[in-house]
C-alpha cells in the first residue's frame, strides 16, 4: 500500500488576502507616478501599455502612443523570447509601465512580467484615472 503524500508547504500556509498580496509586490518594485511615465515614454524610455478591458478605454479613451495588451495576453506579447511576442518586446532590459484602470490589476501584471525576466517593469501609481487627473493626454 502507498502512503498518501501530506499536505505541501502551500496547504499548510495561511492564505494571503488581495491588500497583502499586493504590498508584498509592490514591495519589489518602483512603482511610477503619472507625470514621471508620461516623462519617460516622452524621452523613450519607457513603453507605456495598457491592460484596460474595452469597455474601459471605450468609455474614457486612451493615452496617445500607448501599446494596448489586454491583460488574458500581456506575458505572450510582452515575452521577448516568446512566440507570440509583439515587435515592440525587443529585450529583457526594456522598461514597461503597466496601465489597468485604478492601479490594482497592473501591480499584479508588473509582477507576472517580473518572473519573465523584465525586470525593469513596473506600474502606475492610480492607473488611467491618475493619468487623466494628472491632466496628461488623453485621445
Amino acid at each position: 500500500m502507498s502512503a498518501t503524500p501530506g499536505p505541501s508547504s502551500r496547504d499548510t500556509q495561511p492564505p494571503v488576502g488581495i491588500d497583502e498580496l499586493l504590498d508584498r509586490v509592490r514591495a519589489g518594485y518602483e512603482r511610477i507616478e503619472a507625470q514621471e511615465a508620461y516623462e519617460a515614454a516622452e524621452a523613450g524610455d519607457a513603453l507605456l501599455v495598457d491592460i484596460r478591458y474595452a469597455a474601459l478605454r471605450d468609455r474614457d479613451g486612451l493615452i496617445p502612443g500607448v501599446l494596448v495588451v489586454e491583460r488574458n495576453e500581456l506575458e505572450w506579447r510582452l515575452d521577448p523570447q516568446g512566440s507570440h511576442r509583439l515587435p515592440e518586446a525587443t529585450s529583457h532590459a526594456l522598461r514597461i509601465v503597466v496601465i489597468c484602470n485604478e492601479g490594482y490589476a497592473s501591480s499584479l501584471a508588473a509582477q507576472s512580467l517580473h518572473q519573465l525576466g523584465l525586470h525593469r517593469a513596473t506600474d502606475l501609481v492610480g492607473g488611467f484615472q491618475a493619468w487623466r487627473a494628472a491632466g496628461l493626454p488623453v485621445e
